[in-house]
């Protein structure tokens, strides 16, 4: 009986038409267009504006735009998996929202909250529920509307966030490509560096913690960056070591779009060359759980079938991770 893959056969992007310029956020805190520059790579980013939208508005045109490409109605998903911190509500599930403005009605769907890296784990996830055989369609969303959960008088965080969503769909397949193996690590002792203080079980909202701007992005920059360069750095270069794979053998890094100096660190400890390196922080920012399938979906037309992809990730928990993909389309 031959194996089956997990096998990445559409992606869809979305974000929205605003943009917040480096030049903006100058009238905003104390910072300039050179200081974010020379410490994130960021330019702009964009900002879903408009009352009552929340993430699964930007959602729904990535996933309707998969289904486009694919030729698929979305009565055909079988599973949906939403990456989020910013879902719609605390509860449902932003992933059954989703569904329900998509008419995904044969779909069940649940979150995942994993940070940054919540793609990672999102797609491991439905990789599982395809090599089972149990279901033949599973589209991965990873979305954020990071402008709501941030303090744009905080000249730290509101430099660094943007809001939009990538989604892909996994289908099985029996040729040697598709999503090959994954490392995934978390550590909940990082949590107090990175974390939203007030809201949950432990400090639920009050007028107090509204007050005291404590429903925000609290993060301690430099524990952070230490962290997340070792994390991400070595994991991909573990998950390479682990299924001998060369910087000659991998054709493409894609990383969380964090900060262009974690980014570097990455692909050095990797071996990889710029030219092999995706990055489009520039242009959107972090968008948390987004960034990963949204460079996916950037470079599309540049993968070409059999394509070694390595994915990486680290984000808030911590949780980080690699994920190594052979592609398995020309597009």
């Amino acid at each position: 009986m031959q194996k089956i893959n997990a096998a990445i056969t559409a992606v869809g992007g979305y974000v929205p038409d605003y943009k917040l310029t480096n030049a903006e956020l100058e009238k905003m805190v104390d910072t300039n267009d050179e200081w974010i520059r020379s410490r994130t790579g960021i330019l702009e980013r964009r900002i879903l504006k408009g009352e009552g939208k929340g993430s699964s508005d930007l959602a729904v045109p990535a996933v309707l735009e998969l289904c486009k490409k694919r030729g698929i109605s979305p009565e055909e998903i079988d599973c949906l998996i939403c990456a989020t911190v910013t879902p719609d509500m605390v509860f449902p599930a932003t992933g059954n929202i989703i569904c329900d403005k998509i008419g995904a009605t044969n779909a069940f769907s649940f979150d995942i909250m994993a940070a940054c890296s919540g793609f990672l784990f999102a797609l491991t996830t439905g990789t599982a529920f395809i090599e089972s055989g149990r279901y033949k369609k599973v589209v991965i969303v990873g979305v954020d509307k990071m402008s709501s959960i941030v303090d744009y008088s905080d000249r730290t965080t509101c430099i660094i966030f943007g809001d939009g969503a990538g989604a892909v769909l996994i289908e099985a397949v029996i040729e040697q490509v598709g999503i090959l193996d994954s490392l995934l690590k978390s550590d909940g002792s990082g949590s107090k560096y990175l974390h939203m203080k007030s809201g949950g079980s432990v400090k639920p909202s009050s007028v107090e913690t509204v007050l005291a701007k404590e429903h925000f992005v609290y993060q301690e920059g430099q524990p952070v960056f230490k962290f997340a360069v070792k994390g991400m750095a070595d994991v991909s270069f573990e998950l390479m070591q682990r299924n001998n794979l060369t910087a000659e053998d991998i054709s493409w890094l894609v990383p969380h779009q964090a900060n262009l100096r974690i980014i570097d660190a990455t692909a050095n400890r990797m071996g990889l060359p710029k030219e092999k390196v995706m990055i489009n922080i520039q242009k959107y920012g972090n968008t948390t759980a987004a960034t990963l399938p949204l460079c996916l979906w950037d470079w599309e037309k540049q993968l070409k079938k059999g394509d070694n992809i390595i994915l990486a990730a680290f984000g808030g928990g911590f949780t980080w991770g690699a994920t190594w993909v052979k592609w398995a389309y020309n597009s």
